[in-house]
């Protein structure tokens, strides 16, 4: 009986990061990345949003490798909390190979995973799939492309990328090894589709390297400028420009530091000598001979730009005179944390760039053009976007029905959804649980996890603990009920409540005297009034922890 190849993503589609695709062919399975996401303010408390891999982990014994397109965390950040249930190889970029054995010496228990290190025009067999990586532009180096042979045919799966001429690096998207690789056709393409919506070209990143050096050159004091800690090559173009204007430059926050340390030692970053100082050495040379690049450019709140921009850095305090550039885009849902950072700046005496009135960033992912281009380039007989949230999943897919490739030959599909493939054509398989996991501290926990909705209700409206003690014969107060409250009521309101909630309690166990109560049964009755109580008074229903002590 012929062996279907079956295409199943974990992560990535639907969504923007925790980007994680399966390929699985009889008894083999290989993982295309392993990303996270980076939770929003409704997750309070929530540090990663992760794939499930409940799929893997039932089919564990097929699971044959991890393969790494690039260096960033939507495509990496994952593998910590993956390999501690599933220990396979991971393939990886030289540059993503340094990254990720940075991230797992700082979890416990993962010193003898394997990354294995891989270069484009060597191919690694896989049980019955063999793979090839061919290199394209992204926003760090080392990004790669796989082209993924089946007994059924190729699978072309891009990687984020974009078509750039005039790369940072000088290796641009090799579009000629891939016309090779692809040239006895192409059965499936995966193809990035952040971008999707966007018409014409991406601009190149030597567009912004000729802006950062006219900001490096002409700011009258420092310049800050704070951008991806893995956007390498951003890094060089300051690191260039300092040289060039006589400034020296130094690095802030901690994800920054490592990379650009590790990119240095890798020789994927190169500094003249003397140009790179300590952030210690600074107070040696004037203002105007000065560049600080930081991460925060997302606004998160613990970040080294954020710090600054309130005061609370050690190290850094804006002065009169600094130019603070954000060299990124802010991801959705960050917009209103970088506005409230750059409003934080502004204040401080800084001059602000950022994308929106500068061209002080251009982003990584391939716009309409380039995506058509790449579309032609494959001709594949089936196509399927990835990377992109629904809306841009269904623009890449009306490009490709632009270019010809027949309607029911392309899916849309989401997290958990299953595409077989056969010789006589494609079908829907059965779906698999997918969906986001979380990371908090040590812990993983499920959206079923009611850890959660308490915190939302904590965040919402505080927190109210209600302590009753009772005779153990006669079910009576003892005495007046004891109440400690975070974030409900404070002050005269906070008397008054007390008075009535005794008054209401009291009645409440004087009704109820003839039964036979249980602790828990006194607790339920002072969810009960107390809830009831605080709604009617105060319009919330706050978080209520209930205690009787029986004397």
């Amino acid at each position: 009986m012929e062996k279907p190849l079956k295409i199943i993503p974990l992560g990535g589609l639907g969504e923007i990061g925790k980007n994680m695709m399966a390929l699985e062919y009889g008894d083999d399975i290989v993982v295309i990345d392993a990303g996270v996401m980076f939770p929003d303010d409704d997750l309070p408390g929530v540090d990663l949003v992760i794939p499930d891999i409940t799929y893997l982990k039932d089919n564990v014994d097929k699971v044959r490798a991890i393969l790494i397109t690039h260096g960033h965390e939507d495509h990496t950040g994952a593998l910590p909390y993956i390999l501690r249930d599933i220990n396979v190889p991971v393939f990886a970029p030289n540059l993503a190979k340094g990254l990720i054995e940075v991230k797992l010496k700082s979890h416990k228990g993962l010193k003898n995973r394997t990354v294995e290190s891989i270069e484009p025009g060597s191919p690694v067999k896989i049980g019955e799939l063999t793979i090839e990586w061919f290199r394209v532009c992204h926003s760090i180096p080392d990004a790669m492309g796989l082209v993924i042979n089946t007994p059924l045919g190729k699978i072309i799966h891009t990687g984020d990328f974009k078509i750039d001429h005039t790369p940072v690096d000088g290796k641009a998207t090799d579009l000629g090894i891939l016309t090779g690789l692809t040239k006895d056709g192409v059965l499936l393409l995966l193809s990035d589709s952040t971008y999707a919506e966007v018409p014409g070209y991406t601009a190149s990143e030597e567009v912004v390297g000729e802006a950062l050096d006219r900001v490096v050159r002409d700011a009258p004091g420092r310049v800050v400028v704070a951008t991806f800690a893995s956007l390498i090559s951003r890094v060089q173009q300051l690191i260039g420009a300092a040289s060039k204007h006589d400034r020296k430059i130094t690095f802030v926050g901690r994800s920054m530091v490592e990379n650009v340390k590790l990119a240095l030692k890798l020789g994927y970053l190169y500094a003249p000598a003397g140009v790179i100082v300590t952030i210690n050495e600074l107070i040696n040379f004037p203002p105007n001979r000065i560049v600080i690049v930081t991460t925060g450019s997302q606004g998160e709140p613990t970040s080294a730009l954020v710090r600054i921009a309130t005061g609370e850095h050690k190290e850094v305090h804006i002065i009169k005179g600094d130019t603070v550039v954000i060299s990124a885009t802010p991801i959705p849902g960050n917009e209103t944390v970088v506005s409230k950072t750059i409003n934080n700046l502004l204040r401080q005496g800084a001059k602000v760039l950022h994308d929106k009135i500068a061209l002080v960033h251009v982003h990584g992912h391939a716009s309409q053009e380039e995506l058509k281009l790449m579309l032609r380039i494959t001709n594949p007989k089936y196509f399927l976007p990835i990377h992109g949230e629904y809306r841009h999943l269904v623009a890449h897919a009306l490009l490709a029905k632009s270019l010809g490739i027949p309607e029911e030959n392309t899916f849309v599909l989401e997290d958990g959804n299953v595409l077989e493939i056969n010789s006589i054509g494609t079908s829907l398989g059965e779906g698999v649980k997918a969906g986001p996991m979380y990371v908090s501290g040590s812990h993983i926990w499920g959206l079923e996890n009611s850890s959660f909705q308490d915190r939302k209700i904590l965040a919402r409206n505080g927190v109210l603990v209600v302590v009753i003690t009772v005779d153990k014969k006669t079910k009576k107060m003892l005495k007046e009920p004891e109440l400690v409250t975070s974030g409900v009521i404070t002050g005269d309101s906070f008397v008054s409540i007390r008075k009535e909630i005794s008054v209401a309690l009291k009645l409440a166990l004087s009704n109820a005297a003839a039964a036979d109560f249980t602790t828990i049964d006194l607790e339920k009755i002072i969810v009960s009034e107390v809830s009831s109580l605080l709604n009617h008074q105060i319009g919330r229903k706050p978080m209520l922890i209930p205690l009787a002590i029986e004397m």
